[in-house]
């Protein structure tokens, strides 16, 4: 498992003088990672019945557009067929920044010895992320790319698909998110959207560490292009858009208004700032 390989890294960043404080300050992104990988283990579709129909209904019911011709489509199947080339390019360099940019700028706060602020991110964005996998197992559900294309019962074992995200590969020429969605083990994991929550999450950090306005501008613009992306591709309802940003909103609350305010909470930042501070 690509775990294993991450785990044997750290262990060996960790035993190493030179590399071990970037090893623990690395600490809660190997968790966040391994986590995810772990997921493989038990599928989240072993544990509870998978969503596909409630789901699609709900969207319809709630953003439903009617057509010329009088049919109801969700949002994801109106985009399908009303795309843009150049929506389709803002829509891939949208999504490629999901995980790279909140990556990018933990590391930045770190470069900048900004350690405080660079583990409550980090730690905020391995919490969100633990609260949405417990949400794909309390609620396993298709994304709607899944019930428009193989209708409403759940296929163990379906492949991973870019959906409207082929048209960005096609255009540049480059199969980008074949390569990335095609390894994608379990396509039953929509809810709550963690693409929603983590630009959501860099951005509610950048305005906490007193980024510049300009920083926090292009973040808030890139988080909402992934929003937006999110339903244009059809990778996930709104339904899934909405609860992705109250996870990390809720998340960021609990880990800041009662995990970390306390008296407990300040002195292990206080702690672990000590372990990974440089000079």
């Amino acid at each position: 498992m690509f775990s294993i390989y991450i785990i044997i890294l750290y262990a060996v960043m960790v035993a190493m003088k030179p590399t071990r404080k970037l090893a623990l300050a690395l600490t809660p992104w190997l968790i966040f990672a391994c986590s995810y990988d772990w997921m493989r283990l038990m599928p989240n579709y072993e544990v509870n019945p998978v969503d596909v129909e409630g789901l699609y209904n709900a969207e319809k019911s709630l953003f439903g557009i009617t057509t010329v011709a009088g049919q109801t489509l969700i949002p994801g199947e109106w985009f399908d067929m009303n795309h843009t080339t150049l929506a389709d390019i803002f829509a891939g360099l949208f999504y490629l920044c999901w995980v790279p940019v909140p990556m990018a700028f933990g590391l930045w706060l770190y470069a900048k010895k900004d350690y405080k602020n660079y583990l409550r991110f980090s730690i905020a964005f391995l919490f969100v992320n633990l609260i949405g996998f417990c949400g794909y197992y309390i609620h396993p559900a298709a994304p709607p790319w899944y019930a428009v294309g193989y209708g409403f019962e759940a296929i163990k074992g379906t492949p991973g698909n870019v959906a409207g995200l082929g048209r960005f590969d096609d255009l540049i020429g480059i199969g980008i998110f074949h390569s990335l969605y095609g390894k994608n083990a379990n396509v039953f994991a929509a809810v709550p959207s963690l693409h929603a929550a983590y630009m959501l999450i860099a951005t509610i950090y950048a305005i906490i560490s007193r980024q510049k306005k300009t920083v926090i501008i292009v973040f808030g613009i890139i988080c909402a292009g992934i929003w937006w992306t999110a339903v244009y591709s059809l990778h996930h309802y709104i339904i899934d858009v909405l609860l992705g940003i109250a996870t990390a909103i809720v998340g960021v609350l609990i880990l800041e208004k009662l995990l970390l305010s306390g008296k407990a909470g300040k002195t292990f930042i206080d702690r672990y700032t000590k372990l990974i501070s440089w000079g």
